[in-house]
């Protein structure tokens, strides 16, 4: 089973992502974890490196192509990244979306990273717009369009525990057989 989490900064995809692997008994991968990796090994913030990632788009290439060949070649992983359900094409089980109002993802970001909220809002909108640009520039990718997601939720609307026992519940349900069909990747050009 392939499962992807997608999902703005601060929306909750790290957590989830995590806790929905642990409780399937599935790896858990991080897009968010390589990314503020590769930007440590730079001595950069993730907002900096984002914006250096404007002017060399071989570092969201490396990234994604890393994540592509995970979604496409393992099986019994959650992935997690902003493309994470775009990058599977279609070899994902499940595609959810994770979001929460812009006021909400700010305060989990400036208590995550000890930062004041404002300041982390700010950077929060600009690491966006600087992605959405890139992902439309790159591969084609409107960002925006969740059409390819077999789930969208606001994680604002739940408790951890209790968002965690909607997806694991959602994947419990799921059946092959009443399965007529998941939503296509069309449109996109993988070019690494």
């Amino acid at each position: 089973m392939l499962i992807t989490v997608s999902g703005p900064p601060g929306s909750g995809k790290s957590t989830n992502a995590a806790g929905l692997a642990d409780a399937l008994g599935l790896d858990h991968v991080s897009g968010g974890d390589i990314f503020r990796e590769m930007a440590a090994e730079r001595d950069m913030t993730p907002v900096e490196f984002n914006e250096f990632a404007e002017e060399d788009p071989q570092i969201d290439r490396d990234l994604d192509r890393r994540l592509h060949e995970i979604a496409t070649t393992r099986d019994d992983v959650v992935l997690e990244s902003r493309l994470a359900g775009w990058l599977s094409a279609d070899h994902a089980d499940f595609r959810f979306w994770f979001d929460a109002p812009v006021s909400i993802r700010a305060e989990r970001i400036a208590e995550r990273e000890g930062k004041p909220v404002d300041r982390a809002k700010a950077e929060t909108e600009r690491r966006e717009a600087s992605e959405r640009k890139r992902y439309r520039e790159y591969y084609d990718i409107d960002i925006g369009d969740l059409s390819i997601y077999d789930a969208a939720y606001n994680t604002a609307r739940w408790s951890p525990d209790r968002f965690l026992d909607v997806l694991v519940a959602t994947v419990d349900a799921y059946d092959p057989a009443d399965d007529e069909g998941k939503a296509p990747i069309e449109g996109v050009s993988y070019d690494f």
